[in-house]
């Protein structure tokens, strides 16, 4: 299946790749450079009509960073209804706090491992 790319979205993603939090530039660390099991990580990646954090093409995995922001009722339900939105096409959209990523960045690497080998192993992809 193609990325769904939507051209307008670039000069959007652009820009965020050069405003990146702490939190996102500690996790890009540790993931970028097939850095995770091999697999090729893309940063502020447009998909849709949405620009997700961190896209895993190979395990159809999108991980988002969320601040604060991402705490309140509005924002809770513009991300329940964008992860859905992913979901239907394939994705599965793992969320991590900004102070999760600062305080345990080990546990947010050992969780994604878990869920890249999953994704991987079960991949059509790969179980040929």
């Amino acid at each position: 299946m193609a990325r769904h790319y939507k051209a307008y979205l670039k000069k959007y993603a652009r820009a965020l790749r050069k405003k990146m939090t702490d939190s996102e530039m500690l996790l890009w660390s540790r993931i970028r450079k097939k850095q995770l099991l091999g697999a090729q990580f893309y940063r502020q990646s447009p998909i849709e009509g949405f620009i997700v954090d961190y896209l895993c093409p190979s395990a159809k995995l999108i991980i988002e960073v969320d601040g604060g922001q991402h705490n309140l009722p509005e924002q809770i339900e513009r991300d329940r209804k964008r992860d859905g939105a992913l979901h239907d096409l394939g994705y599965k959209v793992l969320r991590f706090s900004d102070r999760d990523v600062l305080l345990n960045i080990q546990g947010v690497v050992e969780a994604l491992c878990r869920e890249m080998e999953t994704r991987l192993t079960n991949s059509p992809l790969t179980s040929s």
